[in-house]
């Protein structure tokens, strides 16, 4: 399966994006978590320690090595075709079955960048959605600037995390308007921070034709594993409860 995961700031993707790798890889899978989204904090999540990583789109020398470019150098001809097969496993960090990989994101303004870092990192993406034998989750921001045409049909889903508030559902709404533009239709949500059933029916209402395949409640000991800096508990009844349902929802599409 080949999962991304997107939603406004805050709203829990990355405490989604943790829990679910770690769920499968508990149950036997080999996990790949991706850290698409500039704040990375995906590692903390997951209990690996990412000191001295350096996000793939920082890494000068290797882009300089795959593209033929240096970044931030005017003009010149670069590869739109890097070798990036072998990146995944060189540059990951492994713990309790997931391997994660710091992506890192290209600043940019105006109408967008093509640039030799964006072309890696665009390479690197298909890579692992097209042909990445692992069952990857990416943790992106709100919004989809890795993901392009022609690696969107190879995404099984993407969710989009929401919280009972009205400018949670917006991002979602713009969110999906994204995804119609690469043609990428298997989009769903998941609700997040949900205390009790009339948040859960809000949601239902307000997600204006995005299926909702699951819930993940407000849960003391995720604010208490924030608050610790560590990862939640899996064994937490309320949360391997919830991951199991969102789990075997998605599992079931991709059979």
């Amino acid at each position: 399966m080949k999962i991304a995961v997107s939603g406004k700031g805050g709203v829990g993707k990355t405490t989604l994006s943790s829990l679910l790798a770690r769920y499968w890889a508990r149950n036997g899978y080999r996990v790949l978590a991706v850290d698409a989204d500039p704040d990375a904090n995906l590692g903390s999540a997951l209990g690996i320690e990412t000191a001295g990583i350096v996000p793939v789109a920082k890494m000068e020398d290797l882009i300089t090595e795959r593209t033929g470019l240096r970044p931030g150098t005017v003009g010149g001809f670069f590869k739109m075709n890097p070798k990036v097969d072998d990146l995944p496993e060189a540059l990951g960090r492994e713990k309790d079955g997931v391997r994660l990989l710091i992506m890192g994101t290209v600043k940019k303004g105006g109408g967008g960048c093509i640039c030799p870092e964006s072309v890696l990192l665009k390479a690197l993406v298909s890579h692992l959605v097209l042909y990445e034998k692992d069952l990857v989750i990416m943790d992106m921001e709100a919004g989809i600037e890795h993901l392009g045409r022609g690696t969107a049909q190879g995404v099984n889903r993407l969710l989009i995390v929401v919280e009972p508030g009205r400018r949670s559902i917006e991002t979602a709404a713009k969110v999906r308007e994204l995804t119609k533009d690469i043609g990428l239709h298997k989009v769903a949500a998941v609700g997040s921070k949900v205390r009790n059933s009339e948040e859960e029916a809000f949601l239902h209402r307000s997600l204006d034709g995005i299926p909702l395949i699951g819930i993940l409640p407000f849960s003391e000991e995720i604010a208490r594993a924030d608050l610790e800096s560590r990862p939640p508990s899996l064994d937490d009844p309320q949360i391997h409860k919830a991951i199991a349902e969102i789990a075997a929802a998605l599992e079931s599409e991709a059979s």
